[in-house]
């Protein structure tokens, strides 16, 4: 016996984008992924390189979740969120609601979905259900990972109970919209300038614009630290470019936020702001390249090159960030 839900499975290029797609259309509610990475507050940058690396990672986006609150709060929305150290509970939790006919969202680890591409262990990665039989749960990924697709239920299991870094507790959503729910065309300044504030001042030398520059300067060394640089390299570039990151960095995503904000509202700064990330995407996909090619000619010479426009891109990520700041300091032109 299954239990399914009828609602528009469609895979978009951002695991929590595409899950917040299906939970919001399921209720009437249709925004671009573009529109609801932007609306979330979502870009950011963080180089980390912890002692649990094996290699330093490059973040373009606000923690996992983050987003999803950030968009929740913004437009209104009731976000239910139920976590639980009983895998017994967890799965009561969602059925639940999906017997009820609401589709939910789980954070989990994606190296435990049978139908994953890449079987690095990523505990941040989300997911809408919206079904489940005897043997299957009915999930709702990325167009990178098939779009509607299922997973057996042990499989779904251990990812919900998995631990480690960006993990949850059986981590289940789901968003209810209010009868008089925020207008997103309200919300477009108040989240580019709470993005802005955050990206300008980060508290710490890795996050934010601050953050890019030390990318510059370390980069430089990446050959030194590794004893693999055919496999670190490329792999730290893959992450930049395919892993669910929309191109970029996510600045594709972002560049394009901007571009459907600009249809909406008339500024100077808007438009400055656009303009610059949209430059500022082609020259991450260039330093994706670099590395890559570092990797495989094995040249220092590609990390300096790769150092030199991660310098600029801090630079100018920084001019974009402070136009856009100045939407919430005066009226729009």
């Amino acid at each position: 016996m299954s239990t399914m839900i009828d609602v528009d499975a469609r895979g978009t290029q951002h695991c929590e984008t595409t899950a917040l797609g299906v939970l919001l259309r399921h209720q009437g509610i249709a925004l671009s992924e573009p529109m609801l990475f932007g609306l979330g507050s979502g870009l950011s940058f963080i180089y980390w390189d912890g002692k649990n690396l094996g290699f330093p990672f490059l973040g373009g986006r606000v923690k996992p979740f983050d987003l999803t609150r950030n968009l929740a709060a913004g437009l209104g929305l009731e976000l239910r969120v139920q976590e639980t150290a009983s895998p017994r509970r967890a799965w009561q939790n969602v059925t639940a609601r999906i017997d009820a006919g609401h589709p939910v969202g789980l954070q989990l680890d994606s190296h435990h979905l049978e139908y994953f591409g890449s079987k690095a262990h990523f505990g941040g990665h989300v997911v809408a259900m919206y079904g489940y039989d005897d043997r299957d749960a009915y999930l709702v990924d990325t167009d990178q990972q098939g779009g509607a697709v299922t997973t057996s239920l042990t499989s779904l299991a251990r990812a919900r109970a998995a631990r480690g870094p960006m993990t949850a507790k059986h981590r289940s959503f789901t968003l209810t919209v209010p009868p008089k729910p925020c207008s997103p065309q309200d919300r477009i300044v108040p989240a580019i300038t709470a993005c802005a504030d955050a990206f300008l001042n980060p508290p710490i030398a890795n996050l934010g614009h601050r953050g890019i520059e030390k990318a510059g300067k370390l980069v430089r060394t990446w050959l030194q630290r590794t004893d693999n640089p055919e496999r670190d390299l490329p792999q730290a570039a893959l992450l930049m470019e395919e892993a669910g990151t929309g191109g970029a960095l996510f600045r594709n995503l972002y560049r394009d936020f901007l571009a459907e904000c600009a249809g909406r509202i008339d500024s100077s700064h808007l438009r400055t702001g656009h303009g610059l990330y949209a430059e500022a995407a082609t020259l991450w996909t260039e330093v994706a390249a670099l590395i890559t090619k570092a990797a495989a000619a094995g040249d220092a010479r590609c990390l300096a090159q790769a150092g030199t426009v991660l310098g600029d891109l801090a630079r100018m990520e920084r001019e974009a960030m402070q136009a856009l700041i100045r939407l919430g300091r005066r009226a729009p032109k």
